[in-house]
Parts: C-alpha cells; sequence; structure tokens
C-alpha cells in the first residue's frame, strides 16, 4: 500500500515520495503529512482482527500502536519495529471530576501509563521505527521533557544514539533525569522550548540528525492511533468530545488526522469535536481562534507552571486549525489555579497525571460555565503524562497549603501521637 508525503498547504499540495525524507516540504517550507492510497477494508473484519491481537503473544501485537497496523502502513516488509509495548493505555470513569466539571459523563484516556510515562511513546515508536529503516545513527529533539526521555528510550531501544536540546532549568527534573539514565547526551540552552528548537532546527542538516519533534510527519501517524484504541474500548461508540491539553500541538494535529481517517475508511459515523486547552501564560493558539485571526501570532515569553505545554511558538498549529474546523471543535485557555484546582479534583478520583494533562479537566469546566459544553456531555479527557514527571510541582503545591498534610515527629510514641491528634479528631486531610 503505497504511502507518501504531501504539503498540507492548499496552494502547494506537493507531493513527495517518502524515501526523500524531510520535516517540510521541500517546494514551500510548509508541513507535510503521511498520506495512503488505502485499499478498500472491511470495518467489521478489521475490527475483529485487531481485538484478536490482544490476546497474541507477539511483540508487535502488544503494542496499542502496532496493533492498529493496517492504519499506519509505512512499514515496509522485513522493517524492524522498535516498540516497548506502547499503548494499551486505560479509559477511567471519573465521577467526582466530571460532577465538578460540569456535571458531565468524563472520562479519562490515560497516556501516563506508557513506558515512558507520557503519550510521546506511541509518536515515537513510529518515528525510531521510520529512522531505523533509514538507518539513522543520532536522532535529536528540543523538549519541554516529555519528548526527551520518549525520544531517549526509543532510541537506546533501537542502538541509536540521542541528542536532547531543553531550555535551561525550565523542565522537570525527574523528566530529565529519565533522559540521562536513557543515555541521551543533554544541551541545557536558551530559556524556552522554542529558542533551543530554533537552534536545533539550524543545526540538524550541519550535524546530519535525525529530528524526531512532531513537525516529523511519522511521529503523528504513531499518535493517531490513540483514536483507534479509545474507538475499539467504547465500542465504536464515539464520544461528544475529546479533549486535549495544547502545546506544540502535535497531539490535537494527530487526533484531528485519525478521526478523519476512521470517518472516510467506514469505521465511525459520528465525529466527536477535539477540544484544544492551552495555559493562559501559553496560549498563541486559543489567541489565533479567539480573534479568528489567519496567522499565528507567538508568545515570546510563555510562561506557566505546566511544563509540559509551556510553548508560545506551537510548530504544528496549522495542522491543529485544520483539525479543529473539521471537527468543529473548541479552543480554551486556563489559569495555573484552575489546573492546580482540576488537578486535585482528578486526585480525588484517585487519578494522578502531570499538570499539563489536568488542564484538559479545567477547560471542561470552563467551557461548560460558558454554556459551550452541554451538561451531561459524554467526554474523554487526554491524560498525557505520569504524576511522578513533576513531582516539584507536587511538593511547592502541598508545602503552600495552611495545614500542610507532610508531618513530622520525632522517632517516640508520645511524639508520634501528639502531631496525630489535631488531624486524626478532626479527619482533617
Amino acid at each position: 500500500m503505497p504511502a507518501y508525503l504531501q504539503c498540507i498547504e492548499e496552494v502547494c499540495g506537493e507531493r513527495q515520495e517518502p524515501g526523500k525524507d524531510s520535516h517540510l516540504c521541500l517546494r514551500c517550507g510548509g508541513l507535510l503529512e503521511v498520506k495512503y492510497d488505502f485499499s478498500p477494508m472491511d470495518p467489521d473484519e478489521l475490527r475483529h482482527t485487531w481485538h484478536q491481537r490482544r490476546l497474541s503473544g507477539e511483540p508487535v501485537d502488544r503494542s496499542g500502536v502496532w496493533r492498529f497496523r493496517e492504519l499506519i502502513p509505512f512499514v515496509s516488509p522485513g522493517d524492524r519495529i522498535i516498540s516497548l509495548s506502547e499503548g494499551s493505555t486505560p479509559l477511567i470513569g471519573t465521577r467526582r471530576a466530571g460532577w465538578w466539571a460540569g456535571p458531565v459523563h468524563l472520562t479519562v484516556k490515560h497516556q501516563g501509563v506508557s513506558p515512558t510515562g507520557s503519550f510521546k511513546d506511541l509518536g515515537m515508536t513510529a518515528c525510531i521505527t521510520r529512522a531505523e529503516s533509514r538507518d539513522v545513527r543520532t536522532v535529536a529533539c528540543a523538549s519541554t521533557g516529555n519528548t526527551s526521555s520518549s525520544m531517549a528510550a526509543y532510541a537506546a531501544r533501537a542502538g541509536m544514539k540521542a541528542l536532547l536540546f531543553v531550555p535551561y532549568r525550565q523542565i522537570s527534573a525527574a523528566k530529565l533525569a529519565q533522559a540521562l539514565d536513557f543515555g541521551a547526551l543533554v544541551v541545557e540552552v536558551g530559556d524556552t522550548f522554542d529558542e533551543a528548537f530554533r537552534l536545533l532546527r539550524e543545526l540538524a542538516g550541519e550535524l546530519d540528525l535525525y529530528l524526531v519533534n512532531s513537525i516529523n510527519p511519522f511521529r503523528i501517524e504513531g499518535q493517531k492511533t490513540i483514536v483507534a484504541e479509545l474507538m475499539e474500548q467504547r465500542g465504536w461508540r464515539p464520544p461528544d468530545y475529546i479533549v486535549v491539553p495544547g502545546g506544540n500541538l502535535g497531539n490535537a494535529s494527530a487526533i484531528g488526522k485519525g478521526l478523519r481517517e476512521l470517518k472516510e475508511l467506514g469505521f465511525i459515523e459520528k465525529v466527536p469535536r477535539l477540544v484544544v486547552v492551552q495555559a493562559e501564560g501559553a496560549n498563541p493558539f486559543y489567541r489565533l481562534t479567539k480573534e479568528d485571526a489567519t496567522e499565528l501570532v507567538p508568545v515570546d515569553t510563555p510562561q506557566t507552571e505546566a511544563t509540559a505545554i509551556r510553548i508560545g511558538r506551537p510548530a504544528n498549529w496549522k495542522k491543529a486549525k485544520r483539525a479543529l474546523e473539521w471537527t468543529q471543535g473548541l479552543v480554551e485557555s486556563v489559569s495555573d489555579e484552575e489546573i492546580a484546582q482540576a488537578k486535585a479534583v482528578l486526585a480525588s478520583d484517585g487519578v494522578g497525571c502531570e499538570p499539563a494533562s489536568a488542564a484538559t479537566v479545567a477547560g471542561v469546566r470552563k467551557l461548560c460555565q460558558a454554556g459551550k459544553i452541554e451538561r451531561h456531555a459524554d467526554i474523554v479527557c487526554v491524560l498525557t503524562g505520569n504524576q511522578l514527571k513533576d513531582t516539584e510541582y507536587i511538593m511547592r503545591h502541598h508545602a503552600d497549603e495552611k495545614s500542610s498534610r507532610l508531618l513530622r515527629a520525632e522517632p517516640t510514641l508520645e511524639a508520634v501521637r501528639r502531631v496525630l491528634e489535631a488531624p486524626l479528631a478532626a479527619r482533617a486531610w
């Protein structure tokens, strides 16, 4: 089944054979996407095949990406699949969070249980598999954290070298530790992700680096499979809304592409509305849609505690805008305080996540209060990162509480009784 790359710009639309890998159109410099001349498919037959693969012991079938390989047929026979059994993430009901946000019927698709703790693994298995087929020896990315740990893990799996550019002291230590543990070479440079990314792109050709940021169209191919897995978990009944946090907007782009292909191939009738939620201090995409502008105006110094979405110049905004228009989607912007509240409510349901993930639930609440999402709507929020991705955030916020739940006592029974007396009596935790 032929695969090719095509420029997304309507005035260009240049078709490029995938054997000449490039991240940007060679004619106009626009973003590329992977396209296929799909053969006719029998949705019922493929649904059965995908379900049966869940019972298989084959490594390729244990992956929640490659289990749906008919949707990403860019791999040639004999190519080595670079996988860590990514995907197959849970869909969890969150009653308390749903009541707080709406009330709405709210479930979360928790990508934080992926091998390296974030949704990036879905795209990275596809991207590194593609790099392996091209005999790439060194991969590189700029990152706010999650891409770095994922790239480092999959590069290690493939036997490649990994080079990482990160903004100086602007990412979680936990994420940086992951990348170092997997053997990446790390360069701290600049004050923002956007600055680090610009420098890396300028050096990539000179240093013969294969970029794996989400401008790489094969990253999007892996990430789009979340839609097929989500629909399968729901018995192929689409929700009303799918909500994602918005940083570099690769996830929104991928989900939009996945929905379009499932609709065109006959797997779903109804198309959920896509909702993108950004942090107030890093919300250029929200401003673009609110002002109904045609060009994105970057935020030069993005500010938010949700470091995973602290991006002021999202590379995939045109793909995300197209996905939003096609699904009649929505965009919202939330404050750091609203993100913290949503994170705490999710925790009361026993669901942990990094701050950027909680932005989705905060956005649902804000849109419900504005009357843009109806009460009792069927909503899936994508939680993109694990709770342990940013433990500094957790400790910082709990240290600020007036009545701290982190107690200290001398190692005697009397001392322990004293510190527990008040909270136990009041059940004040």
